[in-house]
């Protein structure tokens, strides 16, 4: 799906010419300018409803794509750096509470250290 919008912003970039506007983002307006937000939710409401999907905030997938990382035992401070947290602390207060599952595994862990043979 990135490959063919990178060709397709390509095709864009040769069709505006002098005139494309560079911002560096993968989506952007015909011209290269940068989407406006409300614009992107309304898109993004459009397509929830239309995949007759249930109704989630845009702001929601950000959170789910934070929890899947940590669930899936992605550093606390690679995902912070991927949510553009200024502390691994805001991240990890912010997202701890979903991964319960965390404390079982660390106890696990330590427990297999002590009793190794």
């Amino acid at each position: 799906m990135l490959k063919g919008q990178a060709a397709r912003q390509l095709s864009e970039q040769d069709e505006w010419g002098e005139a494309w506007v560079e911002t560096g983002l993968v989506f952007s307006k015909e011209n290269g300018e940068a989407l406006h937000p409300e614009d992107v939710t309304r898109y993004f409401r459009q397509a929830v409803k239309k995949s007759m999907l249930p109704t989630i905030r845009l702001h929601d997938l950000r959170h789910t794509h934070a929890t899947l990382a940590l669930r899936a035992g992605i550093h606390p401070k690679v995902v912070s750096e991927r949510l553009g947290h200024a502390t691994i602390s805001i991240t990890l207060d912010t997202y701890s509470h979903a991964i319960p599952a965390m404390q079982e595994e660390a106890a696990a862990l330590i427990a297999g250290l002590v009793f190794a043979k």
